[in-house]
């Protein structure tokens, strides 16, 4: 019995010296420090790690923003472009109908000429020579703003054509319906039963794209505009009117400067002392 109490007291002994080293070592400063410094690196590489995610994150955010404003102003072109179509289709819609409304006019001007021209030619070959003996009978008008002067046995009365029609055209303006009312007026004063030819003069200009094959068949619609305006407004009747289109043929100043061009662009009137047949 003796000698099992003092296995237990041995046994016991050996327990207690184990956990005193055990202690003694928990206790010593070098292993401390040697878990101190495990556990510092292992922090400060866990922040490196951090700051690393947190940079990889905030780039990936100014990717995301950056991707963002692209993909808004790509929006906005797209937007402003098919804006520029839209446009761009409706320029294209109303030129083609004013192109095909020149166009009508041009045909109808054309149509009205040949008619004039070839009733011209049948009956009124004789009655416009220049008859010496009536000379004296013409008188000489005038009108402000409007040249007139004899050209032989005639009176030409000059029309400029600034005054008388929108650009490139040959519709009258208001200004222009006004000063033919007025010279129709002077006219019919004066020279009651002559006959009178209206004449359509052009520059050397070139003729606005698309509306006039020639310079004779714009300068035929000028004196149409105002062959017409003369019948509904002038009371002149149709024997007393013909119309010739000169184009550029007969100009009245040099072409070679801008007032000699707007010069020659004009329409006539030429009063021949022949008296129309009734």
């Amino acid at each position: 019995m003796c000698r099992v109490v003092n296995q237990t007291r041995l046994a016991s002994l050996v327990v207690v010296a184990a956990l005193a080293s055990l202690v003694g070592c928990a206790q010593n400063p070098l292993v401390l420090q040697g878990k101190v410094q495990s556990m510092e690196q292992a922090q400060t590489s866990l922040a490196a790690r951090n700051d690393e995610l947190q940079t990889r994150a905030s780039s990936l955010d100014r990717n995301n923003q950056e991707l963002e404003t692209l993909l808004a102003q790509e929006r906005q072109q797209k937007r402003i472009l098919e804006d520029q179509v839209g446009a761009l289709r409706d320029q294209l819609n109303t030129t083609s109908s004013q192109l095909a409304k020149v166009q009508g006019e041009a045909e109808t001007f054309g149509k009205k000429a040949e008619t004039l021209e070839a009733s011209l030619k049948k009956q009124a070959g004789a009655t416009i020579r220049a008859n010496n003996s009536l000379k004296n009978v013409l008188p000489v008008i005038r009108i402000q703003g409007v040249e007139v002067r004899e050209d032989g046995d005639v009176i030409r009365i000059e029309l400029p054509g600034a005054r008388l029609f929108e650009p490139g055209t040959a519709r009258l303006t208001a200004e222009g319906s006004r000063l033919i009312e007025d010279v129709s007026a002077n006219v019919q004063r004066s020279y009651p039963e002559q006959i009178i030819g209206v004449e359509g003069h052009t520059s050397s200009d070139p003729v606005p794209v698309g509306r006039w094959a020639s310079q004779h068949q714009l300068s035929t619609g000028m004196a149409m505009a105002v062959y017409d305006q003369l019948m509904a407004r002038g009371g002149f009747g149709p024997s007393r009117l013909f119309i010739v289109g000169h184009g550029a043929n007969h100009p009245a100043a040099s072409n070679a400067t801008p007032a000699g061009r707007e010069r020659n662009l004009r329409v006539e009137l030429v009063v021949y002392p022949e008296k129309a047949t009734r």
